[in-house]
C-alpha cells in the first residue's frame, strides 16, 4: 500500500490523462472511464469516475510499481483545501471505510474543485 502519509513526496501536478491512462487503463472494470490525472516526480493519481487508482514507483529504478484503488463508494468524508498566497499547495484528504485517512497534495493550480464534485457526485 502507498504511504499516503510521506511528507517527501512531490505534490502532483495535473497532467494529461494519457500520461497515466497508459499504466492504470489495463485495470479498468466494464464501463470505467478517465477523468483527470495527476502526477509527480515519480508518482500518478487517476481520477475515474469510479474510484481513484494511485501508482507509487519504489525502489531506485522505480522498476517496482505499488498500485492502490481507491473507490469512491468507501469514502465516508472528505476534504480540500486550497492553496493561499504563502502555502503553495492543495490538499485533499478523504476517510475510508477500513483504511482510515488517504492524504494527497496538489500543486497550487490543480482543480481540486472539480474532484471535489466528482467525489460528492459518487458519495451522495
Amino acid at each position: 500500500m502507498i504511504d499516503f502519509t510521506n511528507a517527501r513526496l512531490v505534490k502532483l501536478g495535473e497532467v494529461a490523462v494519457a500520461t497515466v491512462e497508459e499504466r492504470v487503463a489495463p485495470l479498468y472494470v466494464d464501463d470505467e472511464k478517465s477523468l483527470l490525472a495527476a502526477a509527480g516526480a515519480r508518482d500518478q493519481v487517476m481520477f475515474t469516475n469510479k474510484r481513484i487508482i494511485a501508482v507509487n514507483r519504489q525502489g531506485l529504478t522505480g522498476s517496482k510499481v505499488d498500485i492502490s484503488s481507491l473507490p469512491y463508494s468507501k469514502i465516508q468524508a472528505f476534504s480540500i483545501e486550497t492553496a493561499g498566497t504563502f502555502d503553495r499547495d492543495a490538499e485533499l484528504e478523504m476517510y475510508f471505510s477500513g483504511l482510515g485517512k488517504v492524504r494527497l497534495e496538489f500543486s497550487k493550480n490543480f482543480n481540486l474543485s472539480y474532484v471535489a464534485k466528482l467525489i460528492a457526485g459518487a458519495i451522495l
